[in-house]
């Protein structure tokens, strides 16, 4: 792994394949580090010839820590009022195209997950010429009408916050159990290692609910999305099960962004299981190749 300087930040980031092939961007969602793009699923994607970068957002894992910011009042910011927001999804967007600058790549392959969703999307309208392809999954417009979580979702995500590993480590497994994939099945042993990791390596809940302000904070993006240029190849993936941006989200996104193609994968929660990456590393590819033949 290695340190990029974007954007004013720090930046912590990783590249799987040739530097030479055409670069793939890959943004993690709220509170995500970078190693929850699985180390396989990122070779994969690399197998079919892109240089595959994933890294931390800013606050989380070992990029800049904002820690003299305050954490956002979301009722506050619900509510109309956000000032206690230190930095919002555009912010978070430079950081993305700053990586690019700093890596010497002028356009990449952007794919997003959730809140790394919404920044890909925003990355597209901002700065339509570093965006070769967009792949937009688990996502949402910012549009409140759509995507709504399910109050199972909301009742499991507001649970006062562990403290201790073991007890972070439990509730990342019920936390990944109620916003899984029943089409998939639940590995425990998997999910408790994969926490275990991202505990060890940089646990800081501080920085998750300032990415959490900045979601919350965010805008509707339709009426932006919907001036994207057609001829940017873009592919909306969305489980059919996600109890957290339930799929009016997703079709809501397709809708928006001219000549998307939707992609429904039944049984998916708000994640992405080994047991679905053939389809989504396939849709993400076609996209991809899609691009590049225009």
């Amino acid at each position: 792994m290695a340190t990029a300087r974007a954007n004013g930040v720090d930046i912590e980031y990783e590249t799987f394949g040739d530097p030479g092939d055409p670069a793939m961007l890959l943004i993690m969602g709220l509170g995500g580090q970078l190693i929850v793009w699985d180390e396989e699923l990122c070779r994969q994607l690399a197998g079919h010839g892109f240089h595959v970068i994933r890294f931390d957002n800013r606050d989380v894992g070992l990029s800049t820590r904002f820690d003299d910011a305050p954490v956002p009042d979301v009722i506050a910011v619900l509510q109309g009022d956000r000032a206690s927001v230190p930095y919002t999804l555009e912010d978070m967007a430079d950081d993305t195209a700053g990586l690019l600058d700093a890596l010497g790549i002028d356009g990449a392959h952007v794919v997003g997950v959730s809140m790394g969703g919404m920044i890909a999307q925003l990355l597209a309208i901002d700065r339509p010429e570093r965006v070769l392809s967009l792949a937009s999954i688990m996502s949402t417009t910012g549009d409140p009408s759509v995507g709504a979580p399910t109050p199972e979702a909301i009742a499991v995500l507001t649970k006062p916050p562990p403290t201790g590993r073991e007890q972070v480590i439990a509730r990342e497994v019920e936390t990944t159990e109620a916003l899984g994939s029943p089409g998939y099945g639940f590995d425990e042993d998997r999910t408790r290692r994969r926490a275990a990791a991202a505990f060890d390596r940089a646990f800081h809940p501080a920085g998750v609910a300032r990415h959490l302000g900045a979601v919350v904070a965010a805008t509707d993006r339709t009426e932006r999305l919907a001036k994207l240029d057609a001829t940017t190849a873009t592919v909306v993936i969305h489980g059919s099960a996600d109890p957290l941006i339930t799929p009016s989200g997703g079709e809501a996104t397709a809708k928006a962004i001219p000549g998307a193609e939707l992609i429904i994968i039944e049984g998916m929660g708000h994640e992405l299981p080994p047991g679905a990456w053939p389809t989504v590393v396939e849709a993400i590819v076609a996209n991809a190749n899609r691009a590049a033949r225009r």
